[in-house]
């Protein structure tokens, strides 16, 4: 996925009230742009960091800018969330995520469960239908580590339950955590910042709920999905 126009630098000030954040651009404007991102971003938000904004002119838009990335000690983070739906189909597309190619169709979007949308459902008149659910990650503590999710999650949970029920009901159902930074190889659940998390994902992993992730490029040029990282299911204390 390239961005055009090209992103363009700016420091951040604060990022505040979860979808807004002033900036300094390089020009020595003051801006205030939007976030697209209501987690917490724990450890992005830091005063003067370097970060990286899409621009738009359309009307319709309160904000002209948009918070696409953060750069850290050269390293580049998504934390568009918008954005992981998207390249995790381009992953699957490209054979990346082990045979959801082979599917006939995708739709993307579908209602399902008690309350929810399923991101991604593949559907084959052999294979049947696969759940597909996508989480962002941009969390990373510990050189090398991706960690999902950096703040408590119940939305979260909850889908891990409600793929749970569709291995149940005979489907196939996947969870793809989309890591939107090139510096790491690997990936845990931080079961410290949301043991009900952790308990939903061990319950969905033993019900039959198949897990991947996978990795990206990130640059203020492109993000492109470069494959398949490992998944430590004991946690990060056992790496």
């Amino acid at each position: 996925m390239r961005f055009a126009p090209p992103l363009v630098p700016a420091t951040l000030v604060r990022r505040y009230k979860r979808f807004l954040f002033d900036a300094v651009t390089g020009t020595g404007a003051a801006i205030t742009g939007f976030c697209p991102n209501t987690g917490s971003m724990r450890g992005l938000t830091e005063p003067g960091i370097r970060i990286w904004m899409s621009e738009h002119d359309s009307p319709a838009r309160k904000y002209r800018h948009a918070l696409e990335m953060v750069e850290i000690g050269g390293d580049f983070i998504g934390v568009n969330t918008a954005l992981p739906n998207r390249l995790a189909e381009e992953a699957i597309v490209a054979g990346q995520v082990a045979d959801l190619a082979s599917y006939a169709t995708l739709e993307r979007e579908r209602a399902y469960g008690a309350q929810s949308r399923i991101d991604m459902l593949l559907t084959d008149p052999a294979k049947g239908r696969c759940y597909v659910e996508v989480k962002n990650v941009h969390f990373s503590r510990s050189p090398g580590l991706a960690e999902f999710p950096d703040s408590p999650t119940q939305r979260g949970a909850r889908h891990l339950d409600e793929l749970s029920a569709m291995v149940a009901a005979g489907h196939r159902a996947v969870m793809v955590y989309l890591v939107q930074r090139g510096d790491c190889d690997r990936l845990a659940i931080a079961a410290d910042f949301d043991p009900a998390y952790a308990d939903a994902f061990r319950r969905a992993r033993a019900a039959g709920v198949e897990a991947y992730a996978v990795a990206c490029a990130v640059s203020p040029a492109q993000i492109t999905p470069t494959g398949l990282i490992a998944i430590d299911e004991q946690g990060p204390a056992a790496l």
